[in-house]
């Protein structure tokens, strides 16, 4: 994988993942792979989250491993060295675009307005994220916005549910969308990773 066209085209949902105990990072990541999601972005919100990226890179060779929340540049560095083959931001700023640019990794930078996608686009990047999806707009922003800048095309993340993912998939700007509701808090506590694969089965099942 080394463009962002085809991070977009991989999976239907990104599994945006929030890992709080190393002891859960190769498990769920297993699981994901079992229910036929090969993907996983694990946000940067956690003391943990470094070592859960290079933990997965090294044991779980067949799922492709991203770092999400990546808001300072130094992060994008930090990322990259632990293993981390794609990278996601909630939003973007010269800096972090060319710190992300920098590290050769594909990268979905982060947009919510149509000033922001036409200074992303500027910078030559067509491939984006939008967040947050549902509170700054939803589907009906990504759709409305569709005629004017056709070459941007979306990751909608944020308040995305199984029940809306859809909504957003049908959209012609719309490559995938990011989801935590593949990994409950509850479940990754319980270890429940039958329950995550179901829930990884049902997703991919939305392409």
């Amino acid at each position: 994988m080394s463009r962002p066209s085809e991070l977009l085209s991989l999976v239907p949902v990104v599994p945006v993942v929030v890992i709080d105990d190393l002891a859960h990072a190769v498990p769920v990541a297993r699981a994901l792979v079992a229910g036929g999601l090969p993907v996983i972005e694990l946000t940067l919100r956690t003391p943990v989250a470094l070592d859960a990226i290079r933990t997965i890179a090294e044991q779980v060779p067949e799922i492709r491993v991203g770092a999400g929340t990546i808001v300072t540049p130094s992060q994008a560095k930090e990322a990259l060295d632990a293993g981390a083959q794609f990278l996601v931001s909630p939003g973007s700023t010269p800096s972090l675009l060319a710190a992300m640019a920098e590290t050769g990794l594909p990268f979905l930078p982060g947009t919510a307005t149509v000033s922001e996608v036409l200074a992303v686009l500027e910078a030559g990047f067509t491939e984006l994220k939008f967040f947050p999806a549902e509170a700054s707009g939803g589907a009906a922003f990504l759709r409305s916005i569709a005629s004017p800048v056709p070459q941007a095309r979306f990751c909608p993340t944020g308040g995305i549910t199984a029940a809306t993912a859809a909504s957003y998939l049908s959209l012609p700007n719309v490559g995938c969308v990011g989801g935590s509701w593949l990994t409950p808090a509850d479940a990754l506590a319980a270890g429940d990773w039958g329950r995550v694969e179901e829930l990884a089965r049902a997703a991919a099942a939305l392409g």
